[in-house]
């Protein structure tokens, strides 16, 4: 049986808000979401400050070990705003206002004040790269090769994601589904570490909680493969339940 290809993807989320904690990111978790949609799988993700070095560390690395990278962040009008720089300094590229990006920023500020040299900052692009639709905020987001460099406001990072969809080759979409039980995950370890082993090409994932006084967990079970997760949930239930414990569908 030939191996199933899979298609892996990078997040570097950049700025030093975010380490610093002044901000939370929420795009992991919906670029993550959107990617098994696609049947892409996020490998890795890595946060890094707003500094030339280090972008362009981040992005050789983890441009070379996956089929894409995606980043967000540092791509405004404001000095700091130095991801578009840093990437094309990655790849060897000089940066240049794409035709296309100004026209859409003319049109977007044209009630809005006028387009102006700060704005027009959002128009720059590495040399030979295309745009990203953005029906938000007008200033589009930036596709070359393949790096995708997207706005860090999570609401934004959405729309250009929207825009994208159906358009990169993947695999087939992740399944996940859960079952709950009222256990410590400590209990139920070997259960589960064999579940996976006779269960080959699936992954689970135990996530426990403290709620109501009790300790519980819940089961998921991921795979390219419906019929193989549901086969899997039914072994894995059908093993709990004869240790006499309760089993929630859906999770607890």
């Amino acid at each position: 049986m030939t191996e199933e290809r899979i298609w892996t993807a990078a997040l570097t989320i950049i700025g030093d808000e975010i380490l610093s904690g002044r901000t939370q990111d929420k795009n992991v978790a919906q670029i993550a979401a959107w990617l098994n949609v696609q049947g892409i799988r996020l490998a890795e993700v890595r946060v890094v400050a707003d500094k030339t070095e280090a972008i362009v560390e981040a992005v050789n690395i983890l441009r070379a070990r996956n089929d894409y990278l995606f980043t967000t962040g540092g791509i405004g009008p404001t000095h700091d705003d130095i991801t578009v720089d840093a990437i094309a300094e990655a790849l060897g590229v000089a940066v240049e206002h794409h035709p296309r990006a100004m026209a859409v920023l003319e049109a977007y500020y044209a009630t809005r004040g006028g387009l102006t040299e700060a704005r027009a900052r959002m128009a720059r692009v590495p040399v030979g790269a295309d745009l990203i639709d953005n029906k938000v905020s007008g200033a589009p987001g930036i596709r070359i090769g393949n790096i995708f460099i997207m706005a860090g406001v999570p609401h934004i990072t959405a729309g250009m994601l929207d825009a994208l969809t159906g358009t990169l080759e993947g695999g087939r979409p992740v399944v996940s589904k859960t079952i709950g039980c009222w256990v410590a995950e400590s209990e139920v370890a070997d259960l589960l570490r064999d579940a996976e082993k006779t269960h080959e090409g699936v992954a689970i994932g135990s996530y426990p909680f403290f709620r109501d006084g009790k300790t519980g967990a819940n089961f998921v079970v991921r795979s390219s493969n419906e019929a193989l997760v549901d086969r899997c949930l039914a072994d894995l239930t059908r093993d709990l339940e004869a240790t006499g414990r309760i089993v929630t569908a859906q999770g607890i």
